[in-house]
């Protein structure tokens, strides 16, 4: 009998196949037009501030641990970025889609955004993998998206980067949230 493992999606997965729909979002919301733009943009906006609130709750928490002392600059250099991205998101949304400096803003965010991704992939997750037990990673994937479901659905970049900081006032910050995405919806 052979037998052939399958592998279960881990938190790393989910990671990686969010990069590649942020990414090709960020294609999407510069190429379009008019209100479908606007579409566009708030999808991306709610993917990239529930991605990261996640990662701030539960996978830099966990990278920071498996790396032990020494190598935090790693994860700190993450949520420094995570820090920037949302300011910047945020300035880009008060904005609006409409505005003339729009699309340049939008591209250098892309940029910023893809470079973050970049280095997640190389620095924060193979280490991940490497130190954190593949059951754990799975049951991540879980926690991550239940985390995602809690999340805000707008950067809020005074509320902090930390996982505490996410707890705390992410609830309250997405049920306000949630409320405006029904407002703009009705």
């Amino acid at each position: 009998m052979i037998v052939t493992q399958v592998h279960q999606r881990d938190v790393v997965d989910v990671l990686l196949a969010q990069h590649e729909e942020i990414k090709a979002l960020f294609s999407r919301v510069a190429a379009a037009q008019g209100d479908r733009k606007r579409e566009q943009f708030y999808d991306l906006v709610r993917l990239l501030a529930v991605h990261e609130s996640a990662e701030e709750q539960l996978v830099h928490p966990a990278a920071r641990k498996a790396i032990g002392e020494g190598n935090e600059r790693i994860v700190d250099e993450r949520l420094h970025e995570e820090a920037e991205a949302k300011r910047t998101l945020s300035d880009l949304y008060d904005l609006g889609v409409d505005h003339p400096e729009f699309n340049d803003r939008l591209t250098l965010l892309a940029e910023n955004v893809v470079a973050h991704a970049t280095n997640e992939e190389r620095e924060e997750f193979p280490l991940l993998r490497s130190h954190v037990g593949p059951e754990r990673l799975q049951r991540m994937a879980s926690v991550f998206e239940a985390a995602e479901q809690a999340a805000p659905t707008r950067p809020h970049p005074s509320a902090g980067e930390s996982a505490t900081a996410n707890i705390v006032f992410g609830p309250p910050l997405a049920l306000f949230d949630k409320v405006r995405d029904a407002l703009r919806k009705s």
